[in-house]
């Protein structure tokens, strides 16, 4: 793949949109995971659904599909697309819980940051709805975990986190 610059700058360095205009729709997916580190306690208040906020789980899941969404609200160059689809699954561990959100989209841009973007809000909505129980959390380890579709072709990250969510 040719070098092709920073392509959100024009000739004049100023911020642009890159125009995705010329490019064909294809069918595009991108899995983006994240975790959110708690104490075990608090795991387990999740899992028996004994927040007093309400389903933690279920809420989350609402978010980062809601958040995919508007994405391009939130991220100032991000293109508006039409997103077919956002799956949000959760897997609980003992002191953590990690998330992984799915969009995919036919169209001419990616939709990584919509995946990003719902793993991320995903996880602050699992931090807020627990947070009178646990102060101590932290969010972590968000990341691109594979996307298909698109000149770039395939990505599939090999490294770091373990597991697989199954979705």
């Amino acid at each position: 793949m040719p070098d092709r610059g920073l392509t959100h700058l024009d000739p004049l360095g100023r911020a642009r949109m890159v125009d995705v205009t010329p490019k064909d729709p294809t069918h595009r997916r991108a899995v983006a995971r994240g975790r959110v580190h708690m104490k075990s306690e608090t795991t387990s208040l999740v899992a028996r659904g004994a927040i007093n906020k309400g389903d933690v789980l279920a809420v989350a899941r609402v978010a980062g599909i809601q958040a995919a969404k508007r994405t391009p609200e939130l991220i100032p160059l991000c293109h508006p697309l039409l997103v077919g689809s956002v799956l949000v699954n959760f897997r609980i561990e003992d002191d953590y819980i990690e998330v992984e959100a799915h969009v995919e989209t036919v169209d001419r841009t990616g939709v990584e940051m919509e995946a990003l973007t719902a793993c991320s809000v995903a996880c602050l909505t699992i931090y807020d709805m627990c947070k009178s129980s646990d102060r101590g959390m932290t969010i972590g380890e968000i990341a691109l975990w594979e996307k298909t579709g698109g000149r770039s072709g395939a990505y599939r990250r090999t490294d770091g986190l373990d597991g697989d969510l199954g979705l």
